[in-house]
């Protein structure tokens, strides 16, 4: 069978080997891969499909790591108040009345959104996978998903939870293309007892998959771990054995010195919220002193209900800004270090390969940037321009595994029009419910 070439001309390329630069001239892509970047024309191009990139900067997809893309059908619905109240009186109750469809518009309202975004990939941990699944294969997006478990309730249900879980996790591995992977996720430690995430742990050495869970969101999530067990949750889940499979956690905001060691022993991978952790008044997380001990840091919107946007550009502005105002260091996460956040760090954190980075031999899957705007003039510094200067809204095409999925800012693979209707009368059904 002979490859699909296409040729990108007159582009700028955001390549990291091993600091970041700019690469003006070509890039060309054969199937899903990209083959060559550089400042002279490749041979073998004559005739193939030619994309010109004049005034575009192209950079790896974004990833988000850590999300549950159906709340966007709450979007704005019990704002201001603390991750307690918030999700025990406004979410959970709302969240119980979800059927199938409901996951499956609230779903494909996140994936548009975040397509058009400019993320190319996103973790997901809900219930109703299947359809998070079918979004995610109809759409042409790269997702890493998994059916999370809260273990409240009887023996029953947790052994229920735990078997959809695992039936998910073997039918979805690996599908789509390869696009589609999975992971086994029990919600938290305080929503979890020591047996069922042991479970879990179980599960996941036997299907040979990474885990993910929220931990040490709060300062009261921890105080409730040692009231509870008599540890704090990093310690906790290093007892049940949580970190002897790859596994990436959600928030990590509350942590100590000797908390951060133990992560970066483990090679634990933390999913960095800033925008979510912000509303909710959670905390900043301590992600110098993370990236420091040589923790893989990655960033995450959260869900649109406790966000209020999948803008994954601002997640990497608030990360570069933040924790600088924070801890009064200037330097203490770079503009490059940001980007890394959104990109190669987030391939990283869902134990996706050959993502993450525009370099020949890896996986097509990058955007391009309308630079021609006056917020992005003049071109100092391109790097500093898509963290400092750029949003969501400056993203032009998408492609992922070397297909277009956004080209001009309108969507090629989602109906946009119906699936805008379909939300909306979503949530309309769920406050009649």
């Amino acid at each position: 069978m002979s490859s699909h070439k296409w040729l990108i001309k007159n582009g700028k390329f955001a390549v990291s080997d091993p600091e970041w630069r700019i690469v003006s001239g070509y890039m060309l892509i054969e199937d899903d891969r990209i083959s060559y970047i550089g400042e002279d024309l490749p041979e073998g191009t004559e005739g193939i499909p030619v994309h010109d990139g004049k005034h575009q900067l192209f950079i790896p997809g974004l990833i988000n790591t850590h999300g549950h893309a159906a709340m966007s059908l709450l979007r704005g619905y019990g704002d201001d108040l603390a991750l307690q109240v918030w999700l025990q009186e406004k979410m959970w109750p709302m969240e119980e009345k979800f059927t199938a469809e409901d996951v499956y518009w609230g779903t494909s309202l996140s994936v548009l959104e975040m397509l058009r975004g400019g993320t190319t990939a996103f973790l997901d941990m809900y219930d109703q996978m299947n359809q998070v699944a079918k979004v995610a294969e109809e759409s042409g997006i790269r997702a890493s998903l998994m059916r999370g478990a809260i273990g409240f309730g009887s023996d029953e249900l947790r052994a229920f939870k735990l078997k959809e879980a695992m039936t998910f996790a073997r039918e979805w591995h690996n599908q789509a293309d390869g696009r589609i992977t999975t992971m086994l996720s029990p919600h938290s430690p305080y929503t979890c007892g020591p047996e069922f995430i042991e479970k879990f742990v179980e599960a996941a050495h036997e299907l040979d998959l990474p885990l993910h869970t929220h931990m040490s969101e709060t300062a009261a999530e921890v105080e409730q771990n040692v009231k509870e067990y008599g540890l704090r949750p990093v310690a906790h889940l290093e007892k049940l054995g949580f970190f002897s499979r790859p596994s990436l956690v959600a928030h990590a905001v509350h942590l100590t010195d000797e908390e951060i060691e133990v992560l970066a022993k483990y090679n634990v991978a933390v999913a960095h919220n800033p925008g979510s952790n912000l509303k909710l008044a959670s905390g900043v997380a301590r992600v110098p002193e993370l990236l420091k001990a040589g923790v893989v840091v990655s960033l995450a919107t959260d869900g649109a209900a406790s966000n209020n946007n999948l803008d994954m550009f601002e997640e990497m502005r608030l990360a570069a800004l933040i924790h600088k105002g924070v801890s009064g260091d200037p330097t203490a996460v770079p503009a490059t270090e940001a980007l890394r956040m959104g990109t190669e760090y987030g391939a990283k954190s869902i134990y996706v390969k050959d993502t993450g980075v525009l370099a020949p031999g890896k996986k097509a899957d990058f955007i391009a940037i309308d630079l021609d705007q006056a917020h992005f003039l003049p071109y100092t510094d391109l790097i500093s321009h898509v963290i400092y200067s750029a949003s969501s809204k400056d993203v032009q095409h998408v492609w992922v595994d070397g297909k277009q999925l956004v080209k001009n800012g309108e969507m090629l693979t989602l109906d946009e029009e119906r699936i805008k209707r379909e939300a909306q009368a979503a949530f309309e059904g769920l406050t009649s419910r």
